[in-house]
């Protein structure tokens, strides 16, 4: 079983401390939710954890290794992906070509390559759309495909912040299938939500 752990993170901008001792762990298969109102350092967490902005103390372990001070492309070997808030998709490229563009970052023979997009499509409930321009999808369509990016990478973890916003209550509950999906897959899912 994997697990995702920090201890005691800490990040400060000038004298404002926005982020100060945050601990936390995700297991395999496991939902864990961050929860606090806009400004509590939520994402900036998330920002820490992936290796966006270095945390001033603290530390991040994958299964005990320490990855504190890892760059973010070598974190996302060890299994780390993050969804951001904000559209995370290519606006002028098709569904399958966004999947393919990750897809194609890896080591993949052309047929492996072919095989694992067909099963992110279905997993995904995203066939029907395959052929159509990101720019086209709702919101709910585009957390999907974000989502089949991600686990393009074969992910252990997922770091999903905001997943909620900016979609309507029946992408909502979508979204919600996505994430018992991606649990029952064996992989730890770190939310965020200001609803709280």
């Amino acid at each position: 079983m994997s697990e995702l752990r920090t201890e005691s993170l800490k990040k400060s901008y000038r004298a404002r401390t926005v982020v100060q001792d945050a601990s936390l762990h995700v297991s395999s298969g496991e939902v864990v939710g961050l929860l606090g109102p806009n400004g509590a350092g939520k994402t900036t967490t998330f920002y820490m954890i992936v290796g966006l902005v270095a945390a001033d103390g603290g530390e991040i372990t994958i299964d005990g290794e320490k990855v504190t001070h890892l760059p973010i492309h070598r974190r996302a070997r060890l299994g780390l992906a993050y969804l951001p808030q904000e559209a995370s998709i290519f606006r002028r490229m098709t569904v399958s070509q966004n999947i393919e563009a990750v897809l194609e970052l890896h080591d993949y023979s052309p047929e492996e390559q072919t095989q694992r997009l067909e099963a992110l499509l279905n997993d995904l409930h995203i066939t029907h759309i395959r052929n159509n321009p990101a720019i086209s999808l709702s919101g709910g369509e585009r957390r999907r495909v974000e989502i089949a990016r991600a686990l393009a990478t074969d992910p252990r973890f997922i770091l999903l912040d905001e997943p909620f916003a900016g979609v309507d209550p029946i992408a909502v509950l979508d979204i919600q299938k996505i994430i018992r999906f991606l649990k029952e897959r064996g992989i730890g899912v770190l939310i965020t939500d200001h609803n709280v």
